[in-house]
């Protein structure tokens, strides 16, 4: 079977369950630079652009920086940078079934081998947007000459296109570019700018430029949530090759329920013009609400909840709330524990609709979400998402809440490792 590329498309052009790219795509401008290739990123914030640009309302391309030295890009050319994104889910009741060709990526650039070509797109005057989801690992200042080629952390590479692109148009207003990290840290956008502010001291650059990363380069606080397992298994795989027609090594599954909060004012509203394609795009003033909504009743409650599942002897997320006792422990942990002792103000009802719409999103039989998977960087997880919940019911209840109390005690065995032998 062929794989896919764009010299295919015309083949499968009368293929009824597909959305192909439209014609024209591969004309667009590149309006975005976007540091991570991961399947969040082409799931959600490329999926947005995909789909505004099928409505003419961005009319914009994305160029994708490779970081990392592992692998290399080489699927991403074999494919003409497209690939499919497979919707699953329900939605009031109704499934959701959908095969998308995303045309978004223009090209995929590897850090370490190609970052002059970087540094031209990011004085492009058509650059409008940079997106970033380095990990959480990623937002840390380090000290560091931003005139490497390149600089080893995110933070600094970021810093060295800025400063290339001051050095093209200066100061500028019209030059400026929205930054949006979607690394699940509260105030991502914040806590980058300030990063950015720092590396820009410790180089010594110019005061003009400081002053125009300060005032007219915004960084936002943005907040994602799209539950992307990541690429299919061989069987998924081999099963959507056979209904498509085609091999797609850059396949990727994801739910159909999909946010991207974005926090922004009138000028961020001006620039991302691809927001009014999707209703799941939001830029509001503050996005506090969305933020602890998702980081502690679906975040959190895969996270207290994944080494218990795991020590079950349960594989997936959807296995698990096909369980009636583990169905019922994540019933009670949701709307009876996390969901009251959110420690920001707002309403109960929001809290309860949230959750309820999060025990759908577990249940949904398309996806093969690896509890083994969610325990990744378990304890900064637990640290961050559960310990404040947990504490806050004890405040609020003065006792023990027994589900959380249950997970925290699964993550404990789980974390003791055993070596054996052979």
């Amino acid at each position: 079977m062929r794989l896919l590329t764009a010299e295919l498309l015309p083949e499968i052009s009368a293929h009824r369950d597909l959305q192909l790219p439209f014609a024209g795509y591969e004309e667009l401008p590149e309006k975005v630079l976007q540091f991570g290739t991961g399947v969040l990123l082409r799931g959600l914030p490329d999926f947005f652009i995909d789909a505004a640009n099928r409505q003419g309302l961005f009319n914009g391309r994305i160029v994708v920086v490779k970081s990392t030295d592992k692998g290399d890009t080489l699927e991403f050319d074999q494919q003409d940078n497209l690939y499919t994104i497979c919707i699953r889910g329900v939605e009031n009741g109704k499934t959701i079934e959908q095969n998308i060709i995303c045309s978004a990526i223009s090209r995929v650039l590897t850090a370490k081998t190609e970052w002059d070509e970087i540094l031209a797109v990011a004085t492009q005057p058509e650059l409008a947007l940079i997106i970033s989801n380095t990990t959480e690992v990623g937002l840390r200042l380090v000290l560091e000459d931003i005139h490497e080629s390149p600089p080893s952390s995110f933070p600094a590479k970021l810093l060295a296109c800025l400063y290339a692109r001051f050095q093209i148009y200066g100061a500028d207003p019209e030059a400026g570019v929205v930054i949006i990290p979607t690394e699940l840290i509260p105030g991502n956008g914040d806590l980058l700018k300030n990063i950015l502010l720092e590396l820009a001291e410790f180089n010594h650059l110019d005061t003009e430029f400081k002053e125009w990363l300060e005032y007219e380069v915004d960084c936002c606080n943005s907040l994602v949530d799209r539950i992307v397992p990541g690429k299919p298994d061989p069987a998924t795989q081999a099963s959507l090759a056979q209904t498509l027609g085609y091999t797609d090594e850059l396949t990727l599954i994801s739910e159909s329920y999909a946010l991207w909060a974005i926090e922004g004012g009138k000028r961020v509203k001006e620039k991302l013009s691809f927001a009014p394609a999707h209703p799941g795009v939001v830029i509001a003033e503050s996005i506090e609400v969305f933020r602890e909504l998702k980081l502690r009743i679906l975040n959190g409650g895969h996270t207290i909840s994944c080494g218990l599942a795991f020590l079950a002897g349960l594989k997936t997320v959807k296995e698990g709330m096909a369980n009636p006792a583990f169905g019922a422990f994540m019933e009670h942990l949701l709307l009876k524990e996390i969901a009251p002792a959110i420690p920001i103000d707002l309403a109960a009802s929001l809290a309860r609709e949230f959750a309820l719409q999060v025990m759908d999103r577990f249940r949904n039989p398309y996806l093969e979400h690896q509890w083994l998977s969610i325990t990744l960087q378990y304890s900064s997880k637990m640290k961050m998402r559960d310990v404040p919940i947990l504490l806050e019911h004890y405040t609020l209840q003065q006792e023990v809440p027994q589900a959380m109390a249950l997970g925290f005690a699964a993550y404990l065995l789980f974390m003791k490792g055993v070596k054996k032998e052979g």
